[in-house]
């Protein structure tokens, strides 16, 4: 026959009160030494970005809207007969032009302090970069730190 085994009685040992573990926890989040660190897009950045965006997405977003309008005047007055085609094909061909110029507006803010030129095309390349670089795995961007 086999022995039964005692089971341990762990009542013995001391169960930390929940409330103190919460008010230490509490204590550490206030501490006034604890820094935190930003990796967001600065505010003068951002604000480049949705200027250039405005610019280079929003004119010709709200072109490819208007072509609907405009066609309909242009049929219902008997000026031109236009396909429903054609007027499909202009509007995708501006919304499409809206599209690149909301990455491009993204892609050529300068992080700089200082705004840099006016189309910007000095700093695709390195925002591109960057992009890449924010898409990498969270170990690879440490081992890169450590590297440098």
């Amino acid at each position: 026959m086999a022995k039964k085994r005692s089971k341990k009685n762990n009542t013995s040992k001391k169960i930390s009160n929940q409330s103190n573990a919460f008010q230490n926890l509490e204590k550490d989040v206030n501490s006034p030494n604890t820094k935190v660190v930003s990796s967001g897009i600065p505010k003068y950045v951002a604000d480049r970005m949705a200027k250039r965006i405005f610019f280079t997405a929003g004119i010709p977003t709200l072109l490819g809207m208007s072509v609907f309008v405009i066609s309909y005047i242009i049929v219902t007055k008997k000026i031109a007969e236009i396909p429903p085609s054609s007027t499909i094909a202009i509007s995708a061909l501006f919304f499409l032009l809206g599209l690149g110029g909301l990455s491009y507006g993204i892609l050529s803010a300068s992080w700089d302090i200082e705004p840099g030129s006016f189309l910007g095309l000095e700093n695709i390349s390195i925002n591109i970069k960057r992009a890449k670089a924010a898409f990498k795995p969270a170990s690879q961007n440490f081992d890169e730190v450590k590297k440098n």
